[in-house]
């Protein structure tokens, strides 16, 4: 269970608050270890705090896992601290130069509702998804990262009627599957998004040979699935969440003057519950293991 963090990183305290074991570079080479290369493209709004909510289920793992943070050369991180950015992100041109990855994982962004060609950085991040599907074992995309990908795969995304906010019980539909196989038959998962993709529509791509479906919930839809060749990975929740980010996103809601968001099912808004716990942390952990085994088969 081991993250290698640089010296002096901010969030160093709280992972090893929750059990996880830090180290860094120094220590990690007198250990001789080998440790996982994961890119994450981090384009959450103030991306300095998300990444504990990655870092905290990636560093559950038994393995050794060195995280690659990448920025985007066209995106503005209004609400992120640029000397952190600079500090710690690389552009991906450097990271293909420096380190050569073995998964990546998309983040979501708050655009589900935007086209995707409205989005000033769609092009940068199509172009890094087509590299990546060629030359890394896995990309795990989550909620709009998610949808990217789909995208690729020429599946469209719809607007929702109304946010799809809140917390929603889950059926696992592959219990035989590499990542899956292992997740209770019934599930909770929080989703937080403006955008999906119809049942129809994905039953419809499954039949045609160019996804499978992984996951259903009666309110939230096909919400995990993946490329035939297993490649990408989708899951259009946010397994990673803490179970006071779906409060705090309520409020910025409303007081963003948005008094149509109504506020997350299943949540108690005074007094919110983690219900996925099991869930985030299987997930995590069993794509970890994939991305390890894919790794090792190369070797």
């Amino acid at each position: 269970m081991t993250i290698v963090v640089p010296k002096d990183y901010h969030a160093t305290k709280a992972l090893r608050g929750s059990r996880i074991l830090c180290i860094d570079q120094e220590q990690a080479v007198r250990e001789n270890i080998r440790a996982l290369r994961i890119g994450i493209l981090n384009i959450m709004p103030q991306a300095e705090r998300y990444e504990f909510s990655l870092l905290h289920p990636l560093g559950r793992s038994v393995l050794q896992i060195e995280p690659i943070w990448i920025k985007l050369e066209k995106h503005r991180y209004s609400s992120t601290d640029h000397k952190h950015l600079d500090g710690l992100y690389y552009y991906f041109d450097e990271v293909i130069r420096d380190f050569p990855l073995d998964g990546l994982i998309l983040t979501g962004a708050p655009v589900e509702d935007k086209p995707y060609e409205e989005v000033m950085y769609w092009q940068e991040v199509q172009d890094i998804l087509l590299y990546a599907r060629k030359n890394v074992h896995s990309v795990l995309g989550i909620c709009w990262g998610g949808l990217a990908l789909a995208k690729i795969l020429g599946i469209e995304k719809t607007l929702l009627p109304q946010k799809l906010f809140g917390v929603f019980e889950t059926m696992n539909l592959d219990r035989q599957h590499p990542i899956m196989g292992d997740h209770e038959d019934i599930f909770w998962c929080p989703q937080s998004r403006h955008a999906g993709i119809p049942d129809g529509v994905m039953e419809r791509e499954e039949k045609n040979g160019s996804i499978h479906l992984l996951a259903h919930s009666g309110i939230a839809g096909y919400s995990i699935f993946e490329s035939t060749d297993r490649k990408f990975l989708m899951h259009l929740g946010h397994p990673e969440y803490e179970a006071g980010r779906l409060v705090e996103e309520y409020n910025r809601d409303r007081n963003n003057g948005r008094p149509d968001i109504a506020a997350p099912a299943n949540v108690d808004i005074q007094n919110p519950l983690n219900r996925w716990r099991g869930h985030r942390n299987e997930f995590f952990g069993q794509w970890i293991k994939y991305v390890h085994e894919k790794t090792n088969a190369d070797i």
